[in-house]
Parts: structure tokens; sequence; C-alpha cells
């Protein structure tokens, strides 16, 4: 069984190492934006996350470059007052398992990946078009096919809940 054990940790290990090579390869375009956004971020609280580098800084929304993903930091007093401290965790977690979904998006894709992924996803977040949409007709966020996509991606990955 300790055999085992160590095969899973080896794969494991050798997997991050593939996932990093390839993000910091094929996927150079995005990992570079995020590295500059890490590098303006710096000060932010830095953790590691599954292979990649997660930012938690001091935003309610998160976005996914490369290597790097930022999400809303659980600890920010302003994220605090306006969901209720287990909810903001529990909504940080999930906005993470996301963001991985799009970093496989990113190691499929490659330089696509900004055209395809990058510029959809911004415009479907940001636009007020599409906010008011989502908020007058209570869209989902995961309607827009590169949002379920990087949905299904994070939780087939992780095993864990994402957005809905």
């Amino acid at each position: 069984m300790k055999r085992n054990q160590t095969q899973k940790l080896t794969l494991a290990l050798l997997w991050r190492i593939i996932y990093i090579l390839i993000q910091c390869t094929w996927a150079i375009p995005q990992t570079f934006v995020g590295f500059l956004l890490f590098l303006k971020y710096r000060n932010q609280p830095h953790t590691f996350y599954y292979g990649c580098i997660r930012t938690h800084w001091n935003r309610l929304d998160g976005i996914s470059l490369g290597l790097f993903i930022f999400t809303a930091n659980d600890s920010n007093p302003n994220h605090l007052k306006r969901i209720a401290k287990a909810q903001s965790q529990q909504k940080s977690e999930r906005m993470a398992v996301h963001e991985y979904g799009h970093t496989y998006q990113s190691l499929l894709l490659g330089p696509l990946y900004l055209p395809l992924v990058g510029l959809i996803s911004f415009s479907w977040a940001r636009l007020p078009r599409y906010q008011r949409m989502r908020k007058e007709y209570s869209v989902p966020y995961s309607f827009c096919w590169t949002e379920q996509w990087a949905n299904y991606l994070g939780e087939k990955i992780l095993k864990q809940p994402s957005l809905k």
C-alpha cells in the first residue's frame, strides 16, 4: 500500500512539473500577462494552488492567466462586510476551482486562449450590456460557454464544487 501511495505522489509531482512547463511554453502569452499582474499585486497574499500561483487580491472578482489565478481575499474587511465570513470563504474557494478550470483551458488552447476564452470571458464579466442581461433575466454567470467549460474542468479535475 505504501508503494502505491508513493507512485501516486510521484505521478502527481510529475504532472505538476508538466503543467508548469506547458504554461511557461505553449501558454506563454497569458502566463506572461499573469506574471505582470502578479508583480502588480506582489504585496497581496499568495499561495500555491494545485501547481499554479494563487493571489488573494482585494477585489470580489477573479481572473486566470496561465500559471496565475487571482481570487477574492477572504480576509479583506470590505469583502466580509458584503458577505458573511463562511459564505465568503466558500465563494472564494469555489471561485478558485472555477479559475483553475480556466488554467486547463489555457493548457489546451495555448496561444489561442486569450482571443478565444480571455476576450469572451472578460466581455461577459465586464461589459454593462451583459451585466444588465444577467441581472434583468437572472442569467447565471455560467451561461457563457467559456465559464461553463471552466466550471466543468475545475470540478472534474479537483473534485470540488465551482461557481454556479
